[in-house]
C-alpha cells in the first residue's frame, strides 16, 4: 500500500486520513488538510481505497474498506512507530475508520471531515449505531450546510450515545467545508478554521 506523508518522519503523533467516496488521496481537499496540518510534531498520512487503485468508481462492500482501513493503519505504526495515532477522514473515509476502531482497532481518537451520518433527507437511514461502541475522543467537523449530517441531528446523536465527542462548526460550510461567497469568506479560510481546530484538538487530546 502506497501511504503518502506531510509532516515530519519523526512526529510523535500520527494522523491517518481516508478520502471520501467520489475522490481519491490526491483531491484537493485531501492535499490540502494533509498539507497544512503536517508539521514537526505532526505527521499526516494517506492512502487510497482498493477500487481507487483498480479504476473502479463505485466503491468496495464495507468488509473490504474495513480490511483495507486496517492495512494502512497497521502500515502507518510499522512506517513511523508513532506514540499516539488519530485516525479518521473525509465522509466515507471517516465513517469506515469509525468503524474499525468500534470493532477493536486500536486508536488515539477520530477525526471526522464532514461525517455522512445519514444520505440527504433520509434520517430513517442513520449511520450511528456503531459509534456508542467507541470508547475513545472523537471530534466531528462539520458544515452548517451539510444535508449529510443535520447539527441538531449529530446533537442528538452524540447526547443519546453519550459520546466523548467534540464539534466543530464550519459557518456556511457544505459538504465538503466548501462556503459561499456571502459567507465572507473563502473556502480556503473556511478550511483553515478546521485545521487550526483540529490541530488545538489533537494537542488537547493529548496528540
Amino acid at each position: 500500500m502506497n501511504l503518502l506523508w506531510n509532516g515530519s518522519e519523526r512526529a510523535p503523533t500520527v494522523l491517518l486520513l481516508a478520502h471520501g467516496a467520489g475522490a481519491d488521496m490526491n483531491h484537493e481537499f485531501m492535499t490540502y488538510f494533509a498539507h497544512e496540518l503536517g508539521s514537526d510534531e505532526l505527521a499526516v498520512g494517506r492512502f487510497n481505497f482498493r477500487y481507487i487503485e483498480a479504476g473502479k468508481r463505485a466503491p468496495d462492500k464495507q468488509s473490504v474498506l474495513e480490511d483495507t482501513y486496517r492495512e494502512a493503519v497497521q502500515q502507518a505504526v510499522e512506517e513511523r512507530s508513532p506514540r499516539r495515532l488519530f485516525i479518521g477522514g473525509k465522509s466515507m473515509g471517516g465513517r469506515i475508520g469509525s468503524h474499525i476502531v468500534a470493532s477493536g482497532t486500536k486508536a488515539d481518537g477520530l477525526v471526522y471531515l464532514g461525517y455522512p451520518l445519514h444520505p440527504p433527507g433520509r434520517p430513517e437511514r442513520i449511520r450511528d449505531g456503531h459509534l456508542g461502541d467507541i470508547e475513545v475522543p472523537q471530534l466531528f467537523v462539520e458544515g452548517t450546510r451539510d444535508p449529510f449530517c443535520p447539527l441538531d441531528t449529530l446533537s442528538d446523536v452524540i447526547g443519546r450515545l453519550r459520546l466523548t465527542a467534540d464539534v466543530v462548526v464550519i459557518e456556511d460550510g457544505d459538504h465538503s467545508l466548501k462556503v459561499r461567497k456571502s459567507s465572507g469568506r473563502s473556502t480556503k479560510q473556511a478550511w483553515g478554521e478546521a485545521i487550526e481546530a483540529i490541530r488545538a484538538w489533537i494537542v488537547r487530546t493529548g496528540g
